[in-house]
Protein backbone atom coordinates (compact mmCIF):
# COMPACT_ATOMS: atom_id res chain seq x y z
CA UNK A 1 0.00 0.00 0.00
CA UNK A 2 1.67 3.19 -0.96
CA UNK A 3 3.16 5.64 2.43
CA UNK A 4 0.80 8.34 2.02
CA UNK A 5 -2.74 6.06 2.59
CA UNK A 6 -0.73 4.67 5.54
CA UNK A 7 0.43 7.75 6.94
CA UNK A 8 -2.85 9.27 6.23
CA UNK A 9 -4.73 6.29 8.29
CA UNK A 10 -1.98 6.53 11.30
CA UNK A 11 -2.75 9.98 12.25
CA UNK A 12 -6.76 9.35 12.19
CA UNK A 13 -5.95 5.59 14.32
CA UNK A 14 -4.02 7.76 17.15
CA UNK A 15 -7.18 8.59 18.13
CA UNK A 16 -10.07 6.36 16.46
CA UNK A 17 -12.30 3.95 18.67
CA UNK A 18 -10.20 1.04 17.21
CA UNK A 19 -9.88 -0.45 13.71
CA UNK A 20 -12.00 -2.60 10.77
CA UNK A 21 -11.35 -4.80 8.28
CA UNK A 22 -10.64 -3.42 4.79
CA UNK A 23 -11.61 -6.49 2.36
CA UNK A 24 -10.90 -7.43 -1.10
CA UNK A 25 -14.44 -8.30 -2.56
CA UNK A 26 -12.70 -10.09 -5.35
CA UNK A 27 -10.89 -12.27 -3.16
CA UNK A 28 -12.47 -11.66 0.31
CA UNK A 29 -8.92 -11.41 1.77
CA UNK A 30 -7.84 -8.53 4.20
CA UNK A 31 -6.01 -5.52 2.96
CA UNK A 32 -5.60 -3.61 5.87
CA UNK A 33 -7.12 -2.38 9.15
CA UNK A 34 -9.17 1.04 8.83
CA UNK A 35 -9.57 3.42 11.52
CA UNK A 36 -13.18 3.56 13.22
CA UNK A 37 -13.31 6.98 13.58
CA UNK A 38 -15.08 8.85 16.82
CA UNK A 39 -17.95 11.01 16.78
CA UNK A 40 -15.45 13.72 18.96
CA UNK A 41 -12.83 12.87 15.38
CA UNK A 42 -15.87 14.14 13.31
CA UNK A 43 -16.24 17.44 15.25
CA UNK A 44 -13.02 17.87 15.29
CA UNK A 45 -12.29 17.99 11.65
CA UNK A 46 -15.82 19.97 11.20
CA UNK A 47 -13.60 22.81 13.36
CA UNK A 48 -10.59 22.45 11.56
CA UNK A 49 -12.38 22.71 8.60
CA UNK A 50 -14.17 26.01 9.60
CA UNK A 51 -10.83 27.03 10.53
CA UNK A 52 -9.50 25.65 6.81
CA UNK A 53 -12.35 28.03 5.25
CA UNK A 54 -11.04 31.65 6.47
CA UNK A 55 -8.23 30.52 3.86
CA UNK A 56 -9.89 28.81 1.49
CA UNK A 57 -12.82 32.19 1.00
CA UNK A 58 -9.85 34.63 0.25
CA UNK A 59 -8.54 32.54 -2.27
CA UNK A 60 -8.85 34.15 -6.07
CA UNK A 61 -10.58 32.39 -8.64
CA UNK A 62 -7.29 31.90 -10.35
CA UNK A 63 -5.37 30.47 -7.39
CA UNK A 64 -8.26 27.78 -6.88
CA UNK A 65 -8.34 26.92 -10.65
CA UNK A 66 -4.82 26.84 -10.31
CA UNK A 67 -4.66 24.11 -7.51
CA UNK A 68 -7.49 22.19 -8.91
CA UNK A 69 -5.42 21.98 -12.32
CA UNK A 70 -2.13 21.14 -10.82
CA UNK A 71 -4.38 17.96 -8.63
CA UNK A 72 -5.48 16.89 -12.13
CA UNK A 73 -1.50 16.95 -13.49
CA UNK A 74 -0.54 15.22 -9.91
CA UNK A 75 -3.43 12.61 -10.82
CA UNK A 76 -2.43 12.07 -13.94
CA UNK A 77 1.45 11.69 -13.09
CA UNK A 78 0.58 8.95 -10.36
CA UNK A 79 -2.25 7.18 -12.73
CA UNK A 80 -1.16 4.10 -12.05
CA UNK A 81 -1.34 4.17 -8.36
CA UNK A 82 -4.96 5.48 -8.53
CA UNK A 83 -6.09 2.96 -10.77
CA UNK A 84 -4.52 0.01 -8.84
CA UNK A 85 -6.14 1.39 -5.61
CA UNK A 86 -9.51 1.56 -7.03
CA UNK A 87 -8.99 -1.88 -8.36
CA UNK A 88 -7.67 -2.99 -4.74
CA UNK A 89 -9.85 -2.01 -2.70
CA UNK A 90 -13.74 -2.09 -5.31
CA UNK A 91 -12.72 -5.16 -7.08
CA UNK A 92 -13.39 -3.73 -10.44
CA UNK A 93 -11.27 -4.57 -13.54
CA UNK A 94 -8.52 -2.66 -13.94
CA UNK A 95 -9.44 -1.21 -17.04
CA UNK A 96 -12.23 0.22 -15.72
CA UNK A 97 -10.28 1.69 -12.86
CA UNK A 98 -8.48 3.00 -15.48
CA UNK A 99 -11.22 4.83 -17.69
CA UNK A 100 -12.29 6.30 -13.61
CA UNK A 101 -9.25 7.99 -13.18
CA UNK A 102 -9.29 9.40 -16.68
CA UNK A 103 -12.74 10.89 -15.94
CA UNK A 104 -11.32 12.18 -12.63
CA UNK A 105 -8.95 14.26 -14.64
CA UNK A 106 -11.42 15.58 -16.63
CA UNK A 107 -13.65 16.30 -13.51
CA UNK A 108 -10.79 18.49 -12.38
CA UNK A 109 -10.28 20.34 -15.36
CA UNK A 110 -13.54 20.85 -15.81
CA UNK A 111 -13.64 22.30 -12.20
CA UNK A 112 -10.68 24.31 -12.48
CA UNK A 113 -12.73 26.22 -16.17
CA UNK A 114 -15.40 26.67 -13.80
CA UNK A 115 -13.53 28.26 -10.70
CA UNK A 116 -12.65 30.78 -13.25
CA UNK A 117 -16.15 31.53 -14.62
CA UNK A 118 -18.49 31.99 -11.89
CA UNK A 119 -20.30 34.81 -12.68
CA UNK A 120 -23.61 36.51 -11.00
CA UNK A 121 -25.57 38.70 -13.35
CA UNK A 122 -26.55 42.42 -14.22
CA UNK A 123 -30.13 43.72 -13.37
CA UNK A 124 -31.99 46.44 -14.44
CA UNK A 125 -33.24 48.12 -11.68
CA UNK A 126 -35.49 50.79 -13.46
CA UNK A 127 -37.53 48.45 -14.93
CA UNK A 128 -39.67 48.68 -11.69
CA UNK A 129 -41.31 52.17 -11.17
CA UNK A 130 -39.18 54.05 -8.69
CA UNK A 131 -36.17 52.04 -9.45
CA UNK A 132 -33.69 54.66 -11.61
CA UNK A 133 -30.73 55.48 -10.28
CA UNK A 134 -29.52 52.13 -9.38
CA UNK A 135 -27.07 50.06 -10.50
CA UNK A 136 -27.60 46.16 -9.37
CA UNK A 137 -25.62 43.03 -9.51
CA UNK A 138 -25.50 39.53 -8.11
CA UNK A 139 -22.32 37.94 -6.38
CA UNK A 140 -21.74 34.33 -5.61
CA UNK A 141 -20.03 33.37 -2.21
CA UNK A 142 -18.77 30.51 -0.55
CA UNK A 143 -20.85 28.74 2.11
CA UNK A 144 -18.11 27.00 4.21
CA UNK A 145 -18.11 23.79 4.88
CA UNK A 146 -19.41 20.82 3.24
CA UNK A 147 -20.35 17.43 4.11
CA UNK A 148 -19.83 14.41 1.31
CA UNK A 149 -21.33 11.39 1.80
CA UNK A 150 -19.83 9.06 -1.02
CA UNK A 151 -20.83 5.42 -2.05
CA UNK A 152 -18.15 2.36 -3.00
CA UNK A 153 -18.70 1.96 -6.87
CA UNK A 154 -16.52 4.73 -7.79
CA UNK A 155 -14.48 5.42 -5.21
CA UNK A 156 -12.78 8.07 -6.58
CA UNK A 157 -14.76 9.99 -9.49
CA UNK A 158 -17.62 10.34 -7.28
CA UNK A 159 -15.64 11.73 -4.38
CA UNK A 160 -14.47 14.35 -6.72
CA UNK A 161 -17.67 15.25 -8.03
CA UNK A 162 -18.09 16.76 -4.85
CA UNK A 163 -14.55 18.03 -3.97
CA UNK A 164 -14.19 19.41 -6.99
CA UNK A 165 -17.08 21.92 -7.12
CA UNK A 166 -17.16 22.35 -3.38
CA UNK A 167 -12.93 23.90 -3.45
CA UNK A 168 -13.66 25.82 -7.05
CA UNK A 169 -15.72 27.71 -4.98
CA UNK A 170 -14.10 28.65 -2.20
CA UNK A 171 -15.75 26.09 0.39
CA UNK A 172 -13.60 23.52 2.57
CA UNK A 173 -14.84 19.68 2.81
CA UNK A 174 -15.11 16.49 4.46
CA UNK A 175 -15.51 13.02 2.94
CA UNK A 176 -17.03 10.31 4.73
CA UNK A 177 -16.25 7.61 1.99
CA UNK A 178 -18.13 4.04 1.76
CA UNK A 179 -16.76 1.75 4.26
CA UNK A 180 -15.94 -0.58 1.97
CA UNK A 181 -13.88 2.08 -0.44
CA UNK A 182 -11.77 3.93 1.66
CA UNK A 183 -8.41 4.37 0.29
CA UNK A 184 -9.07 6.59 -2.72
CA UNK A 185 -10.15 9.46 -1.27
CA UNK A 186 -7.07 9.16 1.21
CA UNK A 187 -4.72 8.73 -1.59
CA UNK A 188 -6.59 11.93 -2.70
CA UNK A 189 -5.79 13.97 -0.03
CA UNK A 190 -1.71 13.87 -0.25
CA UNK A 191 -2.28 15.06 -4.22
CA UNK A 192 -4.44 17.89 -3.12
CA UNK A 193 -2.05 19.21 -0.30
CA UNK A 194 0.51 18.71 -2.72
CA UNK A 195 -1.02 20.84 -5.39
CA UNK A 196 -1.36 23.68 -2.44
CA UNK A 197 -4.45 23.15 -0.92
CA UNK A 198 -4.85 24.79 2.05
CA UNK A 199 -4.46 22.58 4.88
CA UNK A 200 -7.57 20.78 6.36
CA UNK A 201 -9.69 22.50 3.00
CA UNK A 202 -10.03 18.57 2.42
CA UNK A 203 -10.36 15.89 4.81
CA UNK A 204 -11.10 11.85 5.19
CA UNK A 205 -13.01 10.65 8.21
CA UNK A 206 -13.13 6.56 7.70
CA UNK A 207 -15.87 4.60 9.99
CA UNK A 208 -19.47 4.46 10.18
CA UNK A 209 -21.66 5.85 8.01
CA UNK A 210 -24.91 6.46 9.68
CA UNK A 211 -23.06 7.62 12.83
CA UNK A 212 -20.95 9.78 11.67
CA UNK A 213 -23.01 11.07 8.94
CA UNK A 214 -25.49 12.04 11.91
CA UNK A 215 -22.63 14.31 13.33
CA UNK A 216 -22.44 15.73 9.69
CA UNK A 217 -25.94 16.40 9.14
CA UNK A 218 -26.82 17.50 12.87
CA UNK A 219 -23.66 19.96 13.10
CA UNK A 220 -24.81 23.58 12.69
CA UNK A 221 -21.22 24.34 11.06
CA UNK A 222 -21.99 22.42 8.28
CA UNK A 223 -23.81 24.03 5.80
CA UNK A 224 -24.04 21.62 3.02
CA UNK A 225 -24.74 17.96 2.77
CA UNK A 226 -24.16 16.01 -0.51
CA UNK A 227 -24.93 12.31 -0.94
CA UNK A 228 -24.87 9.22 -2.92
CA UNK A 229 -26.29 6.34 -2.05
CA UNK A 230 -29.84 4.70 -1.48
CA UNK A 231 -32.91 6.20 -1.65
CA UNK A 232 -33.76 5.01 1.99
CA UNK A 233 -30.57 7.04 3.51
CA UNK A 234 -31.16 9.78 1.22
CA UNK A 235 -34.62 10.61 2.88
CA UNK A 236 -33.39 10.13 5.98
CA UNK A 237 -31.08 12.70 5.44
CA UNK A 238 -33.18 15.05 3.53
CA UNK A 239 -35.62 15.09 6.52
CA UNK A 240 -33.14 15.23 9.10
CA UNK A 241 -31.10 18.09 7.25
CA UNK A 242 -33.33 21.01 8.06
CA UNK A 243 -32.11 24.40 6.55
CA UNK A 244 -28.94 22.97 5.27
CA UNK A 245 -28.60 22.89 1.43
CA UNK A 246 -28.92 19.24 0.28
CA UNK A 247 -27.74 17.16 -2.73
CA UNK A 248 -28.75 13.75 -3.22
CA UNK A 249 -27.92 11.55 -5.91
CA UNK A 250 -30.08 8.69 -4.98
CA UNK A 251 -30.82 5.16 -7.15
CA UNK A 252 -32.22 3.99 -10.17
CA UNK A 253 -33.37 1.09 -12.82
CA UNK A 254 -32.60 2.95 -16.08
CA UNK A 255 -34.29 1.67 -18.54
CA UNK A 256 -33.60 1.65 -22.55
CA UNK A 257 -35.71 1.48 -25.61
CA UNK A 258 -34.99 -0.07 -29.00
CA UNK A 259 -37.16 0.72 -32.07
CA UNK A 260 -37.92 -1.50 -35.19
CA UNK A 261 -36.57 1.63 -37.20
CA UNK A 262 -32.88 0.77 -35.68
CA UNK A 263 -33.38 -2.75 -37.16
CA UNK A 264 -29.93 -2.01 -39.26
CA UNK A 265 -28.38 -1.39 -36.05
CA UNK A 266 -29.82 -4.13 -33.96
CA UNK A 267 -25.93 -5.82 -33.57
CA UNK A 268 -24.11 -3.09 -32.80
CA UNK A 269 -26.82 -1.62 -30.06
CA UNK A 270 -26.96 -4.94 -28.55
CA UNK A 271 -22.41 -5.05 -28.00
CA UNK A 272 -23.13 -1.61 -27.01
CA UNK A 273 -26.06 -2.59 -24.06
CA UNK A 274 -23.93 -5.48 -22.74
CA UNK A 275 -21.21 -2.68 -21.34
CA UNK A 276 -23.89 -0.77 -20.20
CA UNK A 277 -25.48 -3.69 -18.60
CA UNK A 278 -22.70 -5.37 -17.20
CA UNK A 279 -19.82 -2.79 -17.03
CA UNK A 280 -18.46 -3.37 -13.47
CA UNK A 281 -20.70 -5.94 -12.76
CA UNK A 282 -23.71 -3.50 -13.29
CA UNK A 283 -22.38 -1.95 -9.67
CA UNK A 284 -23.17 1.77 -11.19
CA UNK A 285 -26.51 3.99 -10.29
CA UNK A 286 -27.07 4.01 -14.28
CA UNK A 287 -26.41 0.85 -15.41
CA UNK A 288 -28.87 -0.31 -17.77
CA UNK A 289 -31.25 -2.63 -16.06
CA UNK A 290 -34.51 -2.58 -18.12
CA UNK A 291 -34.59 -3.30 -22.12
CA UNK A 292 -37.55 -2.66 -23.75
CA UNK A 293 -37.26 -4.03 -27.56
CA UNK A 294 -40.12 -3.72 -30.18
CA UNK A 295 -41.18 -7.03 -31.18
CA UNK A 296 -40.18 -6.67 -34.80
CA UNK A 297 -36.42 -6.61 -33.74
CA UNK A 298 -36.72 -8.33 -30.29
CA UNK A 299 -35.95 -11.51 -31.25
CA UNK A 300 -32.26 -10.75 -32.82
CA UNK A 301 -31.69 -8.32 -30.81
CA UNK A 302 -31.78 -10.83 -27.61
CA UNK A 303 -29.72 -13.35 -29.58
CA UNK A 304 -26.97 -10.76 -30.24
CA UNK A 305 -27.27 -9.97 -26.51
CA UNK A 306 -27.04 -13.36 -25.39
CA UNK A 307 -23.93 -14.29 -27.23
CA UNK A 308 -21.53 -10.62 -26.38
CA UNK A 309 -23.12 -11.76 -22.56
CA UNK A 310 -21.78 -14.87 -22.68
CA UNK A 311 -18.21 -13.83 -23.80
CA UNK A 312 -17.34 -11.61 -21.12
CA UNK A 313 -14.71 -13.22 -18.68
CA UNK A 314 -14.53 -13.42 -15.34
CA UNK A 315 -11.54 -13.42 -13.47
CA UNK A 316 -8.50 -11.20 -11.41
CA UNK A 317 -9.50 -7.68 -11.82
CA UNK A 318 -5.46 -6.81 -12.09
CA UNK A 319 -5.73 -8.79 -15.64
CA UNK A 320 -6.81 -6.31 -18.29
CA UNK A 321 -8.60 -8.82 -20.40
CA UNK A 322 -11.23 -9.35 -17.50
CA UNK A 323 -14.61 -8.35 -18.00
CA UNK A 324 -16.29 -9.40 -14.51
CA UNK A 325 -14.93 -9.80 -11.20
CA UNK A 326 -16.51 -10.20 -7.35
CA UNK A 327 -18.89 -8.42 -6.22
CA UNK A 328 -18.73 -5.54 -3.41
CA UNK A 329 -19.61 -8.31 -0.62
CA UNK A 330 -21.04 -11.73 0.05
CA UNK A 331 -24.44 -10.14 1.16
CA UNK A 332 -24.94 -8.32 -2.35
CA UNK A 333 -24.21 -11.79 -4.14
CA UNK A 334 -27.28 -14.06 -2.19
CA UNK A 335 -29.58 -10.87 -2.60
CA UNK A 336 -29.17 -10.47 -6.33
CA UNK A 337 -29.17 -14.57 -6.64
CA UNK A 338 -32.58 -14.36 -5.01
CA UNK A 339 -33.99 -11.84 -6.85
CA UNK A 340 -32.97 -13.58 -9.94
CA UNK A 341 -34.88 -16.64 -8.29
CA UNK A 342 -37.89 -14.78 -7.79
CA UNK A 343 -38.39 -13.48 -11.34
CA UNK A 344 -37.92 -17.23 -12.52
CA UNK A 345 -40.61 -17.67 -10.15
CA UNK A 346 -42.92 -14.96 -11.24
CA UNK A 347 -42.72 -16.42 -14.82
CA UNK A 348 -39.49 -14.60 -16.28
CA UNK A 349 -37.57 -16.68 -18.58
CA UNK A 350 -33.36 -17.41 -18.21
CA UNK A 351 -31.86 -16.56 -20.89
CA UNK A 352 -28.47 -17.28 -19.13
CA UNK A 353 -26.50 -16.43 -16.40
CA UNK A 354 -28.67 -16.84 -12.79
CA UNK A 355 -25.32 -18.58 -11.15
CA UNK A 356 -22.83 -17.99 -8.87
CA UNK A 357 -19.55 -17.71 -10.04
CA UNK A 358 -16.93 -17.62 -7.24
CA UNK A 359 -17.37 -14.57 -5.57
CA UNK A 360 -19.83 -12.80 -8.12
CA UNK A 361 -22.62 -13.51 -10.40
CA UNK A 362 -22.27 -14.69 -14.10
CA UNK A 363 -24.32 -12.30 -16.15
CA UNK A 364 -27.73 -12.76 -16.16
CA UNK A 365 -30.36 -11.89 -18.96
CA UNK A 366 -34.25 -12.40 -18.02
CA UNK A 367 -36.73 -12.26 -20.35
CA UNK A 368 -40.35 -11.31 -20.21
CA UNK A 369 -40.39 -9.81 -16.17
CA UNK A 370 -43.35 -9.64 -14.76
CA UNK A 371 -43.15 -5.79 -13.56
CA UNK A 372 -43.64 -6.87 -9.69
CA UNK A 373 -40.75 -8.82 -9.41
CA UNK A 374 -37.82 -7.15 -7.84
CA UNK A 375 -34.99 -7.41 -10.67
CA UNK A 376 -37.69 -4.71 -12.73
CA UNK A 377 -39.11 -2.72 -9.33
CA UNK A 378 -36.29 -2.22 -7.56
CA UNK A 379 -32.09 -1.22 -7.84
CA UNK A 380 -30.79 -4.89 -8.46
CA UNK A 381 -26.99 -2.97 -8.70
CA UNK A 382 -25.30 -6.04 -9.91
CA UNK A 383 -24.93 -8.17 -13.49
CA UNK A 384 -28.54 -8.66 -14.71
CA UNK A 385 -30.69 -7.18 -17.02
CA UNK A 386 -33.95 -7.65 -18.13
CA UNK A 387 -35.12 -7.58 -21.63
CA UNK A 388 -38.95 -7.63 -22.62
CA UNK A 389 -40.79 -7.27 -25.47
CA UNK A 390 -43.13 -4.86 -26.81
CA UNK A 391 -45.33 -4.26 -29.51
CA UNK A 392 -44.56 -0.38 -29.84
CA UNK A 393 -42.74 3.09 -28.91
CA UNK A 394 -45.71 3.87 -26.68
CA UNK A 395 -45.93 0.91 -24.77
CA UNK A 396 -42.38 1.06 -24.30
CA UNK A 397 -42.88 4.32 -22.83
CA UNK A 398 -45.42 3.65 -20.40
CA UNK A 399 -42.87 0.59 -19.06
CA UNK A 400 -40.81 2.55 -18.86
CA UNK A 401 -41.81 5.42 -16.73
CA UNK A 402 -43.71 2.76 -14.40
CA UNK A 403 -40.82 3.16 -12.20
CA UNK A 404 -40.30 4.96 -8.66
CA UNK A 405 -37.12 6.05 -10.23
CA UNK A 406 -36.59 8.98 -12.80
CA UNK A 407 -32.63 9.27 -13.67
CA UNK A 408 -31.24 8.29 -16.77
CA UNK A 409 -33.02 6.73 -19.98
CA UNK A 410 -32.02 5.92 -23.40
CA UNK A 411 -34.10 5.71 -26.48
CA UNK A 412 -32.23 4.03 -29.77
CA UNK A 413 -34.65 4.97 -32.96
CA UNK A 414 -34.28 7.06 -35.97
CA UNK A 415 -38.19 7.95 -35.91
CA UNK A 416 -37.37 11.91 -35.61
CA UNK A 417 -40.92 12.50 -34.04
CA UNK A 418 -40.65 9.82 -31.90
CA UNK A 419 -37.16 10.61 -31.13
CA UNK A 420 -38.24 13.85 -29.39
CA UNK A 421 -41.70 12.69 -27.93
CA UNK A 422 -39.91 10.10 -25.70
CA UNK A 423 -37.36 13.16 -24.47
CA UNK A 424 -40.30 15.01 -23.46
CA UNK A 425 -42.60 12.38 -22.09
CA UNK A 426 -39.77 10.16 -20.08
CA UNK A 427 -40.18 11.01 -16.65
CA UNK A 428 -36.24 11.57 -16.09
CA UNK A 429 -33.46 13.90 -15.50
CA UNK A 430 -31.52 12.88 -18.47
CA UNK A 431 -32.83 11.26 -21.74
CA UNK A 432 -30.49 9.76 -24.16
CA UNK A 433 -31.15 9.51 -27.61
CA UNK A 434 -29.35 6.64 -29.69
CA UNK A 435 -27.20 6.36 -26.44
CA UNK A 436 -27.36 3.92 -23.37
CA UNK A 437 -28.67 5.43 -20.55
CA UNK A 438 -25.41 4.78 -18.72
CA UNK A 439 -23.28 7.55 -20.42
CA UNK A 440 -22.78 10.36 -18.41
CA UNK A 441 -20.15 13.10 -19.24
CA UNK A 442 -19.04 14.07 -16.50
CA UNK A 443 -19.51 18.50 -17.36
CA UNK A 444 -23.58 17.84 -18.10
CA UNK A 445 -26.39 18.04 -15.70
CA UNK A 446 -26.78 15.13 -13.60
CA UNK A 447 -30.04 14.60 -11.24
CA UNK A 448 -32.43 12.24 -10.69
CA UNK A 449 -36.72 12.71 -10.71
CA UNK A 450 -38.64 10.70 -8.02
CA UNK A 451 -36.85 8.46 -5.97
CA UNK A 452 -33.85 8.95 -7.82
CA UNK A 453 -32.55 12.31 -6.42
CA UNK A 454 -32.62 16.04 -5.14
CA UNK A 455 -30.73 18.56 -6.47
CA UNK A 456 -28.04 18.58 -9.59
CA UNK A 457 -24.66 17.05 -9.95
CA UNK A 458 -22.15 17.87 -13.07
CA UNK A 459 -19.50 20.44 -12.14
CA UNK A 460 -20.77 23.80 -12.83
CA UNK A 461 -24.39 22.86 -12.07
CA UNK A 462 -23.09 21.38 -8.44
CA UNK A 463 -21.33 24.38 -7.99
CA UNK A 464 -24.31 26.42 -7.83
CA UNK A 465 -25.58 24.34 -5.11
CA UNK A 466 -22.47 25.28 -3.36
CA UNK A 467 -22.56 28.86 -3.21
CA UNK A 468 -24.87 31.71 -1.41
CA UNK A 469 -26.56 34.25 -4.24
CA UNK A 470 -26.19 38.06 -2.70
CA UNK A 471 -27.79 40.77 -4.30
CA UNK A 472 -25.80 44.24 -4.17
CA UNK A 473 -27.73 47.56 -5.25
CA UNK A 474 -25.13 50.72 -5.37
CA UNK A 475 -27.72 54.05 -5.33
CA UNK A 476 -25.72 56.93 -6.98
CA UNK A 477 -28.67 59.04 -6.90
CA UNK A 478 -28.47 59.90 -3.11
Amino acid sequence: MLQSIENYMNKLTKTSDGTYPLINPHTREKITEIPECTNEQMEAAIAKSEQAFQQMKVLSSAERSDILFKTSQLIEDKKEDFANTITLESGKPITFSQGEVDRTIQTLKFAAIEARKLEGESIRMDAAPNGAGRDAYTIFQPIGVVGAITPFNFPLNLVIHKVGPALAVGNTIIVKPAEKTPLSSILLANVLQEAGLPENAYQVITGDGPRLGKVLIDHPAVKKITFTGSPQVGKLIKSQAGLKKVTLELGSNSALYIDKSVESKIEEIANKAVVGAFSYNGQVCISTQRIYVHETVSKSFIEHFKIATEALKYGDPNDPSTDMSGLIDEKTQKRILEWIDEAVQDGATLITGGEKEENGVKPTILANVSTHSKVSCQEVFGPVVIINTVKNGEEALEAMNDSEFGLNAGVFTYDLPQGFHFAHELEVGQVLVNDLPTLRFDHMPYGGLKSSGYGYEGVKYAMREMVHRKFISMNYTF
